[in-house]
This record gives C-alpha cells, structure tokens and sequence, in this order.
C-alpha cells in the first residue's frame, strides 16, 4: 500500500486550545444551573465530539435535551470560541506544523481534517492562521451523528477526497491518521488507518501502547520513513500474491 493522505485531528494537534474549551463548556454549564468537577472534561471529553461531550455532561446530571437545543448550546460555544481566540495575539498553534504540512504537499499527498469540533470553530482557526488552502477536505462534528471512537468521520473523509479528486481511489488502509488521544487513535484504526500519535494531551509512553508511531512533537514525524513502510507493506503485498 502506498500513502495517499494524511488526515489530522484538529484539537490537541493542530491548535492547543484545551483550556479554552474547558472554560467555555464549564461557563455553559453554569448558564444552565450545572458545576463542571474538577478533571471530568478530560476524562468525558478528550477525542470525543463536541455533541456527544456535552450530551454526556448533561445527562450525567439528569438533563435530557433534544437535538436542536444541544445545538443551540453548541453554536453559543463557537462564538464563544472566536471571541477568545481574538483576545489572544498569537494563536497557540503547535511546533513544526507548518513544516509537516510542507512535507506532504512536497510529497503530493491529499491532506485532510477529521475532528468532532463544530466547523466553524475549526474555520475561524484555520482562516487566521491562513491554513485553510492546504486541506482539501475538512470533516467537522457537524457532518457526523456519531463521536470517535467510532471511524465513521475518518470513512466520509475518505468518501469526500475521492469525490474531490476521482482519479485517487483512495482506500482507508493508504491514510495516515495524526492523533493525541486515545479514542481518536482507536476511531482511525477502526476505519482501517495506521496512526501517529503525537504526546501534546497524553504521555508518549501512553500513546505508545495504541498507535502505529509515537512523536513528542510534528519536529521528531519522519514523514520520508513512514512512507517508506507504507511502501514495504505495498512491496510484502504485492509479492505474496
């Protein structure tokens, strides 16, 4: 198999902005009359969706709320999200991104976004930044019904590039997922993905344990010899036929 994309998680990799989140889920939770406990996001929350965190936070106290006010509390959590991303100067992206990003547009690899954040959070990030030109397709917690751990978005991202680009015939097993978390490694082996997990939110020595390679950061990914076992797989495949 030879790799075609690469597919980056957005929160925890892209941008580290767990902090603001964890301020504007526990503000929202507050408007309803709710306290957020001292390290129940990152045990509810981390690698899972937008929808499916709050939901869950919700319930857990009793409170059943339908689709449609869940997406209200969601659309007031994305303006919140821009109001504190314009107070800050420089937007916490994180090291060698932009260098990562270069080396596969060299390699001319299709480069893509699955995250369970709300598209527009994820937009007003990479319009700043004026990275939205490098990804071709961006799959949001807004185009899924359910959360990772389940593949479901790393599949449609898949599905979207090859109706972007006929021609790739891209399969899941030709990706490689970036990823900080646990469910979201476990979500793009489950679409079939061979997984970097890059230690921002979680221990490398953790992250070791269930992903294909482990980075302390983008500066120490070898893109050159991760495509190089992609393409010895390819080799081993081809041969053994």
């Amino acid at each position: 198999m030879s790799l075609k994309a690469v597919l980056f998680d957005f929160n925890g990799v892209i941008i580290n902005d767990e902090s603001i989140h964890e301020r504007l889920i526990e503000q929202l939770l507050l408007e309803e009359n709710l306290t957020l406990k001292r390290g129940e996001l990152r045990q509810v929350c981390l690698g899972r969706s937008d929808r499916a965190c709050l939901q869950e936070l919700l319930a857990s106290r009793g409170r059943v709320v339908n689709d449609s006010y869940l997406t209200q509390l969601l659309k007031r959590k994305a303006q919140g999200y821009a109001l504190e991303l314009e107070k800050i100067e420089k937007l916490p992206l994180y090291l060698g991104l932009d260098d990562l990003i270069s080396q596969v547009h060299s390699r001319n690899l299709k480069l893509g976004i699955v995250s369970g954040a709300i598209r527009k959070e994820i937009e007003v990030v990479l319009d700043r930044a004026q990275l939205a030109e490098h990804f071709q397709v961006v799959v949001a917690g807004d185009d899924i019904t359910s959360s990772k751990p389940e593949p479901d978005g790393y599949l449609l991202a898949v599905e979207r590039l090859n109706q972007e680009y006929p021609d790739l015939n891209l399969q899941p097993h030709e990706c490689l997922a970036i990823e900080d978390t646990f469910a979201g490694i476990q979500a793009a082996k489950k679409a079939g993905m061979q997984v970097v997990g890059v230690a921002n939110t979680y221990p490398f020595h953790m992250l070791q344990r269930q992903a294909n390679w482990t980075v302390d950061d983008f500066t120490d990914l070898e893109l050159e010899r991760v495509q190089e076992v992609f393409s010895q797989k390819e080799l081993q495949r081809t041969t053994g036929e």
